[in-house]
């Protein structure tokens, strides 16, 4: 199973990634839990000791593996490097969970990023189409991570929301960058939903079969938030129905 979750700053995205990656892994699922928005920490609110974090690289900006894995210096080198053998050397392990952090797609304009960005898409090639593992992956509002290559990988996008047009607006901006991707399953989750108004609001704008879930506000979540060590790992402050949204997922991708 391979879910990309995306979302607007502040809907709660990064809880639910780390919410769905322990779910999975209660049920003895081997997963990956990829870290590939540069804003936000999934290492910590899944729990990871904090001093293993701040030593976890980024990814992208593994320089000496980049430039071993891609040929070495000059203007040549491979777009497909060789990374299976070394996958396992970029995560943090804690129980079934292997924890990875992405980086930043990079930009054009200062430098030339060619060949970190190939050894990332590469990376990502061998976590959504040679992997058997799950895969949770978070991610920023957009979706730069994923090519039409990738993308044949996730057998779903979840985009997380809040009850406001702002939100709205950037789920469905993903909605449709994801499907001129091709990505297959494309699924909405409203989050922190206090009142029926915002009930309705949020199903005057997406129809039951895009809908994955309605999750209301839970204040336990907030409190774990603001906790400097998550306990979601021990079970606090989980996004509330969260095995019930699993279920719909895995029979979606089934």
């Amino acid at each position: 199973m391979k879910v990309a979750v995306s979302g607007k700053g502040g809907v709660g995205k990064t809880t639910f990634s780390a919410s769905l990656i322990h779910a999975l892994a209660k049920r003895g699922f081997n997963v990956y839990a990829v870290d590939a928005d540069p804003d936000t920490s999934l290492g910590a609110t899944l729990g990871l000791p904090l001093e293993e974090l701040s030593v976890l690289r980024p990814i992208i900006e593994m320089k000496e593996i980049v430039e071993e894995r891609s040929g070495g210096g000059g203007a040549f080198f491979s777009l497909n490097p060789k990374v299976d053998d070394i996958l396992d050397d970029f995560v943090i392990k804690h129980g079934n969970i292997k924890f990875m952090r992405m980086g930043a797609v990079k930009q054009g304009g200062t430098a030339c990023y060619c060949k970190e960005n190939s050894f990332l898409y590469a990376v990502l090639n061998e976590l959504l189409l040679d992997k058997k593992d799950a895969v949770i992956m978070d991610m920023s509002a957009g979706i730069e991570h994923l090519t039409r290559g990738t993308s044949r990988g996730v057998d779903m996008i979840i985009i997380v929301t809040e009850p406001t047009r702002v939100s709205v607006q950037t789920a469905k901006v993903v909605q449709n960058l994801a499907s001129e991707l091709g990505v297959r399953r494309i699924k909405i989750l409203a989050n922190k939903i206090r009142t029926d108004k915002e009930r309705d609001f949020i199903k005057s704008q997406f129809s039951e079969e895009e809908l994955l879930g309605i999750v209301p506000f839970d204040e336990a979540v907030l409190e774990n938030s603001m906790e400097e060590k998550s306990g979601l790992l021990g079970e606090f402050g989980v996004v509330p129905g969260i095995d019930e949204v699993l279920e719909k997922v895995l029979r979606e991708v089934s």
